[in-house]
């Protein structure tokens, strides 16, 4: 079965060119986490001793205990791969109305596998790392847990125990099924085009939110004052909307031009701007924070009156690792 998307266009002429352009050029891409959960339910025992501590009913009573602490710099270090493998999964790809799914350019899957290879050899290594601070982590638990602590929770090694996958699961209607039944077949790819569809919403409706907020913290810092001076901000205030414009003229599918025009005037204000300059210059400061403020209210006003797509999601049951 391929994970490629098909192309739509002659199988479903109802659907918006916007569709089929992110049904052509995107694949369905899904992560996947095994990780050492660190908290455990307290047994019948211990909550019926907690709870008579409290004069509570057991039966009313919901109590646990951290087997690790997460704050130890080795196991944080490998929580922060954890969240830089999810960033970098959402900087490169769209949303996709299924749970656990999101579209990936169709020629940036070779880059995006590499990418998580290297994230996935970074992960083994930090995991080596928390593994070989693994007595010490024991040790402390077993200070603070006093007799909550029991050895029979914590396996012999953390090797193994953390570690990311991901594959390119099909998302379009099986061909067999065309064999078995054309109609249920045919109902099938009209719920793949309806999820396109809304997966373009989706993507318009992030676009937006993204830049608005970026316009926004944007201008706040570079408009206000404190203490009667000008507020203090980060390059990342000014190189966070670069990379913004990079990844929308790389991900996009065309199917707002008012969100494309903003794009546009944004990328315009701040062409050869540089944050130092900001800095510097309270004159460039007033006359950027106003034309922000332009775009800002236009992007408001876009939020507002986008029309909502009357989509219907069909119920799913499936757990799914995000």
């Amino acid at each position: 079965m391929s994970t490629v998307l098909e192309s739509p266009t002659t199988q479903n002429p109802t659907a918006s060119r916007s569709g089929q352009r992110l049904q052509q050029r995107m694949a369905a891409a899904r992560l996947s986490f095994t990780w050492l959960g660190v908290r455990k339910t307290l047994t019948a025992e211990q909550k019926a001793q907690a709870a008579e501590t409290f004069g509570a009913q057991d039966s009313f009573l919901s109590a646990g205990k951290k087997l690790l602490d997460t704050s130890h710099p080795a196991f944080r270090e490998v929580t922060a791969v954890r969240g830089q493998i999810q960033s970098y999964f959402r900087h490169v790809s769209l949303p996709y109305p299924e749970p656990g799914i999101r579209l990936i350019r169709q020629d940036q899957l070779s880059t995006f596998s590499d990418q998580l290879c290297q994230y996935r050899n970074q992960l083994t290594e930090s995991v080596r790392e928390l593994d070989y601070r693994y007595g010490e982590l024991q040790s402390a638990a077993r200070r603070r847990l006093g007799t909550l602590y029991n050895s029979a929770d914590y396996p012999d090694s953390l090797l193994g125990l953390f570690s990311v996958d991901w594959d390119f699961p099909s998302v379009e209607p099986p061909d067999y099924l065309r064999q078995i039944s054309p109609e249920l077949y045919e109902q099938e790819q009209a719920r793949v085009v309806a999820r396109f569809e809304e997966a373009v919403q989706l993507a318009e409706e992030a676009f937006t939110a993204e830049l608005t907020k970026l316009v926004s913290h944007l201008a706040e810092r570079i408009s206000g004052v404190s203490d009667g001076k000008p507020k203090i901000f980060r390059d990342t205030a000014v190189t966070n909307l670069h990379e913004f414009f990079e990844r929308f003229r790389t991900l996009s599918v065309r199917s707002d031009t008012d969100l494309e025009r903003l794009v546009d005037q944004a990328q315009q204000l701040l062409q050869g701007i540089e944050p130092q300059t900001l800095r510097h210059n309270q004159s460039s400061r007033q006359q950027l924070a106003g034309q922000l403020a332009a775009v800002q209210s236009s992007l408001d006003g876009l939020m507002v009156d986008r029309p909502r797509r009357n989509l219907i999601r069909p119920t799913r049951h499936k757990e799914t690792t995000n």
